[in-house]
């Protein structure tokens, strides 16, 4: 495969509510991207929580269980296609649908060959 010119590497995060995860996950396979990490995270945004009712009793949740997704690209095109297909996957119109952040990132190595760079996020058929 031959090395495009110029390219940059964009991480993206995707913290996203735990019942969009097959969604979000099965849509970024359908589009072609591969190499995804997911984490279990629990946090809060501008709700900060939320109140449950516990054997009668109101208790207030600060932090809320989450999902968090992964993924480098080596594009600005992919960089939007990626940002769109989890939007549209994890998006219910609800506070609490999660949000997406990119980064360029300034260096990438894969330990077990040396690879650098663009070669070393891109999957190669021995792999």
């Amino acid at each position: 495969m031959e090395k495009p010119e110029n390219i940059s590497l964009i991480k993206i995060e995707a913290i996203v509510r735990e019942e969009a995860y097959q969604d979000v996950k099965n849509a970024l396979s359908e589009i072609g991207v591969n190499g995804i990490t997911v984490y279990q995270v629990v946090g809060c945004g501008v709700q900060r929580g939320m109140s449950e009712y516990v054997r009668g009793q109101k208790v207030d949740v600060q932090v809320l269980p989450k999902i968090k997704f992964e993924i480098v690209v080596s594009s600005e095109e992919w960089e939007q296609k990626t940002i769109e297909t989890i939007r549209k996957a994890a998006h219910t119109g609800h506070p609490g649908d999660g949000k997406i952040f990119s980064y360029y990132i300034r260096q990438a190595v894969k330990i077990r060959t040396g690879e650098t760079g663009y070669d070393a996020v891109q999957s190669t058929t021995e792999e």
